[in-house]
């Protein structure tokens, strides 16, 4: 069962030792993380398997999550902000 994460879901990939070290590989090669590489492998996989219209409404709701998600932050800083009584200027 994968764990929550925020907007995302975090869930564990076990892969042996030789073919991993490809990823890393691989990884090094592109200036990636092998986590966002592996990523953006699955999201590709994703794309090529499901219809182009089931995947952009997928990403679609996945990049408003993200939007909203920033939003949020901002909106919940300029409260503490002003709730300590920093002004702009000061910020």
């Amino acid at each position: 069962m994968p764990l929550k994460h925020g907007q995302k879901f975090y869930c564990q990939l076990l892969l042996d030792k030789h073919r991993y070290q490809l990823v890393e590989k691989m990884a090094e090669q592109q200036g990636k993380r092998v986590t966002a590489l592996l990523r953006d492998m699955v999201y590709a996989a994703l794309q090529v398997a499901f219809p182009t219209s089931e995947y952009k409404s997928a990403e679609e709701a996945d990049h408003e999550a993200w939007a909203d998600s920033v939003k949020r932050r901002v909106e919940g800083r300029m409260r503490t902000k002003q709730s300590s009584g920093v002004s702009e200027l000061d910020a």
